[in-house]
């Protein structure tokens, strides 16, 4: 059995005809699902989480799977302890952004030191901040992590009549409830939709999404250059796309290249030697030689929103409800923000005595979240589309206004406050 395993059965929540009960089921344990776990250990609420699969483990190589994490998140993630593990080190922190259109002399620099503040955010591998995440609810008496742990249904049992009806009185046949192939059944007074592009929390509940393709695919990769990444963040945008170099802890860069569908093949059919050529030039060899390259993947690039974030006893958090294009780094902010918010609301909500599960009350997280989600996720767009036209004029524009704004203190400002969470 595993300590995950061990742990769950000391901690499960109340049970009834063989059936566990909890005030919060989290289905999904990633960043985003164990975000909204840490902030609501400890408290009066019984958690579960429940995750299919074990953490990917971390060892000596750094893992290709990052994320930018604005410093809104960390301070959050300090605050609660979570950086309270030796993982920590494996922090990248930034204090720099260096972006420039490759069709021209546009460009724009952000710097730490112009804020007042020691960094813009940090770079960290995915399985890596998903442990200290993990580490840090596992030692929560109120939550119970179910991991490796398959979902074979969901039942999501709100009509218009109990979603009418929930209001006014709680009732252990309206909760939802999640059926494990381990043959244990929980039910949750809020269900949470953690569970990705593909949620099966969404589904149980018929909350329509559009999806929409960019006809494009990511590439990442995580690679070793002849100059330091001097602790910056890096942005080339080119008409085929954009390419980030982000800074790693080793020294390394971990790359981000957003492409068109053709020519991401292209590039991943290359050798190791030719791809390093083609990296390099198409940095502008801003971090000079890339001198090795590890395994490349590839990944498609999406984007859509739901239509309801929250219905009665349920809540959608992160890639569930949203994604975006990765040019600005911030899908895995939009999500944990979402963590931070909903937290907030229900937390709030029980301690004055208010129906925390109720339609009103998650509506509130609702209002706080989808308007700047759906911003963020057009402002995304947008970037992908002007920055993606091969026109004369449009890049004259394009690089004309990158270099305005590095003039424009205040206007410059507003955007890295933007960036950071703020």
């Amino acid at each position: 059995m595993s300590q995950s395993q061990q742990k769950l059965e000391g901690t499960a929540g109340n049970t009834v005809d063989d059936i566990e009960i909890f005030d919060i089921v989290i289905v999904g344990g990633g960043i985003v699902g164990l975000s909204l776990a840490n902030e609501l250990a400890n408290t009066d609420f019984s958690v579960a989480v429940v995750e299919r699969s074990e953490l990917k483990p971390v060892d000596e190589e750094t893992d290709c799977r990052v994320s930018a994490i604005n410093r809104f998140a960390l301070q959050r993630f300090l605050q609660t302890g979570v950086f309270d593990s030796p993982l920590s080190q494996r922090l990248c922190a930034f204090e720099k952004m260096f972006v420039w259109d490759q069709t021209g002399a546009g460009q724009i620099q952000f710097d730490s030191a112009e804020l007042g503040v020691p960094e813009l955010g940090a770079i960290v591998e995915n399985n890596v901040l998903q442990q200290m995440l993990r580490d840090k609810i596992i030692g929560a008496e109120n939550i119970s992590y179910l991991c490796p742990e398959e979902i074979t249904g969901i039942r999501y049992p709100l009509s218009e009549k109990d979603q009418a009806e929930r209001t006014v009185r709680s009732s252990s046949q309206l909760n939802s409830s999640v059926r494990l192939a381990s043959g244990r059944e929980i039910q949750a007074t809020l269900l949470v939709g953690a569970d990705g592009v593909h949620s099966q929390v969404r589904k149980s509940a018929s909350i329509q999404r559009d999806k929409k393709s960019y006809q494009q695919q990511g590439l990442v990769c995580n690679v070793n250059t002849s100059e330091d990444h001097q602790n910056t963040a890096w942005q080339c945008f080119m008409p085929s796309g954009p390419l980030a170099l982000l800074p790693l802890f080793t020294g390394q860069c971990s790359i981000v290249w957003s492409l068109d569908e053709a020519y991401a093949e292209q590039l991943m059919s290359l050798d190791d030697e030719a791809f390093k050529i083609a990296l390099a030039e198409a940095s502008e060899y801003k971090l000079g030689e890339i001198t090795s390259v590890g395994q490349r993947y590839l990944f498609p690039l999406t984007h859509g929103h739901v239509t309801d974030y929250v219905k009665p006893g349920l809540a959608l958090i992160g890639d569930a409800a949203h994604n975006i294009h990765p040019l600005a780094g911030q899908g895995a902010n939009l999500g944990i923000a979402d963590a931070f918010a909903l937290a907030d609301v229900v937390i709030t909500a029980k301690k004055a005595n208010r129906q925390w599960a109720a339609l009103h009350t998650l509506s509130k997280y609702q209002r706080q979240r989808k308007g700047a989600n759906q911003l963020m996720e057009s402002s995304m767009t947008g970037f992908k589309q002007l920055f993606g036209q091969d026109n004369a004029f449009v890049s004259e524009l394009r690089n004309a206004g990158l270099s305005l704004v590095d003039h424009i203190p205040a206007l410059k400002y507003r955007i890295i406050r933007q960036a950071l969470g703020v």
